[in-house]
């Protein structure tokens, strides 16, 4: 059964177009006119194994704040979407991936509760003219609408680029493991209540 999902989401501030696939193999074309973003965004689908397909525009004249949040948001419906009842899955998935001095830990609960913990800490503002401070906004949104718990920590990191992408590349490795068919529990929910 395939674990695919798509949506076109259109405000007054953004227009986004995502297509995605959890049983890829990290093949991705991703377009959001901000350079950064999208090499992030890269990381989540190379190291998760997921297909994306995103294109994405908005006011951009403004900042990058509404294009980054709305993409968090399309992100996490479509994996609650993909995923969709949740039998079968391994549901948790943890992840520590180097970049250099950059360490950055990733665990993650396919709950059906939303709730972030993020504990990075950039030592500049911006990554070229990208605000670090979306990096949260992005994860926020993700965990809120995928109804994910989200825990992000910093181990070490002296370099912002490294920090931020051993964040993107840990998460993308949890999502993978935690989206993972478990053999052993097919076809049942993991989870004592029976439902999640």
């Amino acid at each position: 059964m395939a674990r695919q999902a798509s949506l076109k989401r259109e405000t007054k501030e953004t227009q986004i177009e995502l297509w995605l696939d959890l049983d890829g193999t990290g093949c991705f074309e991703i377009d959001t006119g901000v350079g950064f973003f999208d090499h992030m965004l890269s990381h989540i689908a190379k190291h998760g194994l997921i297909d994306l397909k995103l294109k994405a525009t908005g006011d951009l004249h403004v900042d990058a704040h509404h294009l980054v949040e709305d993409v968090g948001i399309v992100f996490g419906q479509l994996l609650a979407q993909a995923i969709g009842d949740k039998k079968g899955i391994s549901r948790f998935g943890h992840a520590l991936c180097p970049l250099d001095e950059a360490l950055v830990g990733v665990a993650l609960d396919l709950s059906g509760r939303s709730h972030l913990e993020f504990g990075l800490q950039f030592p500049t503002r911006k990554c070229g003219t990208f605000d670090n401070e979306l990096v949260l906004e992005f994860f926020r949104a993700v965990a809120a609408n995928a109804a994910m718990t989200l825990h992000i920590w910093q181990q070490s990191g002296l370099n912002s680029h490294h920090i931020a992408e051993s964040a993107f590349k840990s998460f993308g490795r949890a999502l993978r493991m935690a989206v993972e068919p478990d053999a052993r529990q097919a076809g049942l929910v993991p989870s004592t209540k029976g439902t999640l």
